[in-house]
Order: C-alpha cells, then sequence, then structure tokens
C-alpha cells in the first residue's frame, strides 16, 4: 500500500457530513467521497451491525454521543461548514436529537440536507421498519422477477437500496448543489427508496402502456420468457448469459451454434419458444463456459460469460479497465462512472471507526482544551 494521493475530482472542497448508517446512506457517501468530496461519518459509540468496509472509503470517522449535548453542538459546529448533511434514521429521529433540518439550516443556511429512508418522510408507512425486499415488493418490481410459478427472487439488495436509495439520493444532492450556486440556499432531500425504485420502473410502465408488458413473470422481453434472452447452464455447470435482442445480433448468435435454423424456426414465434428453449438449454449443455465464451468472444451475438464475483476483477475485459483495485484485504471496484478530468484510483483508505476525531475537530475550529473537554465528557469516543 503506498499513501493516498491528494484528493481530486469535481466534488473537491465539498464537505458533506454523514451520520452513520447501514447501506444505501453509506453508498451514498462512498459515491461522493469517490468524486473528491471530503465526507466525515459521525459513528456511534459501541459496536456497528456491519463493519467498515469498502463504503468507508476516502472518508474519515469520529464517535460522537449524540445523547449528550455536547457532542450535539460538536456536531452542529462542523454543520457549520458543512455543504452536504446525509441522514437515514427513521423520519423524526434527527429532530429528536436536536439535529433536524429546522436547526441544521438555522446553523447553515447554504445546508443540503439528505434523508435516506425506505419510505419517505410521510405516508402511513414513514416509521415502519423494512427492508430492500419489503421496498421493491410495494413497487412491482420484486413481482416480476424470478420464475413464473415460483416464489419472487430478491435482487441482493442491488435494485431498491443502492439503485433506488443511493443513487437517486445522490442526484437529488448534485441537484441541490447546482441550484444553491445560483440561488445561495440550502434544500432538503426526501430520498425514499420506494419513489426511486418506482421511478426505475418507469421503462416497464411505458411498455405496459403501449399493451407490450404483462404482470406474469417469463411472459415479457427481458424477464427470461424469450429464447433469446436468458441464461443458458453449460457442461461444467456454469452458466452463459444470451441477450441478442436486435435481429442482427440474434443471426450473429445463430451463426455460431450447431443449430438448423429452419428446425429452430423464426426468432418471434412464441409458438415456437418452448421448443427453442429446450434446444439451446440441449446445444449448451455441449460445452463449457470457456469454450462458449471462445466461440463469440468480439462477436456481436451478445452471448457473453456469467462470473462471479470472484472470477470477475481478473477477467480479461475487466482487467484491461482496470476495473477493480486490489487494495489490502479489499478488492475495491474503480471508481464509477469516469471522468476526463479525474485520474483512475489506485489505492483506497478505508475509514477506521473513530480515527480521526482530533483532525476533524481541530479543522472544525476546537483547540486541544475544547477537544479534550468533549473527551472528558463522553461526547467524542476515542478508540
Amino acid at each position: 500500500m503506498t499513501d493516498s494521493p491528494p484528493k481530486s475530482g469535481p466534488l473537491s472542497g465539498i464537505k458533506i457530513v454523514e451520520l452513520a448508517g447501514i447501506g444505501p446512506g453509506p453508498y451514498a457517501g462512498q459515491l461522493l467521497a469517490d468524486m473528491g468530496a471530503d465526507v466525515i461519518v459521525i459513528d456511534r459509540p459501541g459496536g456497528s451491525i456491519v463493519p467498515k468496509g469498502i463504503d468507508a472509503r476516502g472518508k474519515k470517522s469520529i464517535i460522537l454521543d449524540l445523547k449528550k449535548p455536547e457532542a450535539v453542538t460538536a456536531l452542529l459546529k462542523l454543520v457549520a461548514s458543512a455543504d452536504v448533511l446525509i441522514e437515514g434514521l427513521r423520519p423524526g429521529v434527527t429532530e429528536r436529537m436536536g439535529v433536524g433540518p429546522d436547526v441544521c439550516q438555522a446553523v447553515n443556511p447554504g445546508l443540503i440536507y439528505g434523508r435516506m429512508t425506505g419510505w419517505g418522510q410521510t405516508g402511513p408507512w414513514n416509521q415502519m421498519a423494512g427492508h430492500d425486499i419489503n421496498y421493491i415488493g410495494m413497487t412491482g418490481v420484486l413481482n416480476a422477477i424470478g420464475k413464473e410459478g415460483q416464489p419472487p427472487v430478491p435482487s441482493l439488495n442491488m435494485i431498491g437500496d443502492f439503485g433506488g436509495g443511493s443513487m437517486f439520493l445522490v442526484n437529488g444532492i448534485l441537484a441541490a448543489l447546482v441550484e444553491r450556486a445560483r440561488t445561495g440556499k440550502g434544500n432538503i432531500v426526501d430520498a425514499a427508496i420506494v419513489d426511486g425504485t418506482n421511478s426505475l420502473m418507469s421503462f416497464v410502465h411505458g411498455m405496459a402502456g403501449l399493451g407490450q408488458w404483462r404482470t406474469q413473470r417469463e411472459a415479457n422481453l427481458l424477464d427470461g420468457a424469450m429464447p433469446f434472452y436468458r441464461c443458458y447452464l453449460t457442461s461444467d455447470g456454469k452458466f452463459m448469459a444470451v441477450g441478442c435482442i436486435e435481429p442482427q445480433f440474434f443471426a450473429a448468435m445463430m451463426e455460431r451454434l450447431p443449430v438448423d435454423e429452419d428446425l429452430y424456426g423464426g426468432q418471434h414465434d412464441r409458438t415456437a419458444w418452448a421448443m427453442q428453449h429446450e434446444l439451446l438449454e440441449d446445444v449448451f449443455a455441449t460445452k463449457t463456459r470457456d469454450e462458449w465464451e471462445a466461440i463469440f468472444a468480439g462477436t456481436d451475438a451478445c452471448v457473453t460469460p456469467v462470473l462471479d464475483y470472484v472470477e470477475a476483477p481478473s477477467h480479461p475485459a475487466n482487467a484491461a479497465r482496470q476495473a477493480f483495485v486490489q487494495d489490502g484485504r479489499w478488492v475495491h471496484p474503480q471508481v464509477a462512472p469516469r471522468l476526463a478530468t479525474q485520474p483512475l484510483a489506485t489505492h483506497f483508505d478505508v475509514a477506521t471507526k473513530g480515527g480521526d476525531y482530533a483532525d476533524i475537530l481541530t479543522e472544525a475550529g476546537l483547540g486541544e482544551h475544547e477537544i479534550s473537554q468533549l473527551i472528558a465528557a463522553g461526547a467524542v469516543v476515542t478508540n
């Protein structure tokens, strides 16, 4: 490992205070830190549900016991010079802690207050617990994933927490930063996972409006119904992903398969799909995944190997783009998206819980005596 280079990126100079949480809030903070923002995580005393990992990269950490008024005062001192605050607690919790948006924006009128919840700040379920599987279940997404006649398949939290949650929180924060540059005023971002996931379903609602989507699973363009858009088992127990929707791509696949095209029939002949599924299953089962990859490499057939997360970093297509960074115990996905003005990362510092309290408080303008008083009062916890 090497020393970290100075922070670079389009958000260099933007200061973000992140109240510690799990899942979509910290990942949003990671994305902003990746783009150069200075992210300070306000950790809680005691053990964490999830230890710090990749979503703590590029951040600093301080442990504040916000049950103590001295800690609240210290947090507001940080907020006074911040651009953004991110919190992922239930609606009303930060208000009861004394660090709600009204208090924080009274201290800093230009502050952008980013709120990450599952059900939103308002509504009949806003105080109810939930997780990704619950949120995407309320949007139509979960019901659409999996095989017909079997239970829907969870999406590894990718769709709700990180797609409908983190990405929309970041989008709202960036929009608010642009607006603030024009008006000088802060904003409150209500990023509800259900709202973001509903937005992600725009394509499906659009297709349904055209009469081209059904609620039934395995009956639509992208849900495995079509033989040319699904995965096939190979002889070594692995899989190939087939996605040749366009006719020219479908033709490129058929050119490389030992299949009688007359026997196969038309690409969009629904009456033949069951037979075509079986035919392609039999064909792909004759070779290993690597053998099929070699056959389709460099073509427009849209037939590619299905990798696991351990295999992905070393695949030539990923390695050539430096898509991952092996850094100590972590395999870091590269910063995304890539900006022409920001070099690729070669090293990431992962914050240690509470390890940066002295730097954080000093940068906020507190002297050694004030920091010592906070520690003595138990407001700041040192490791």
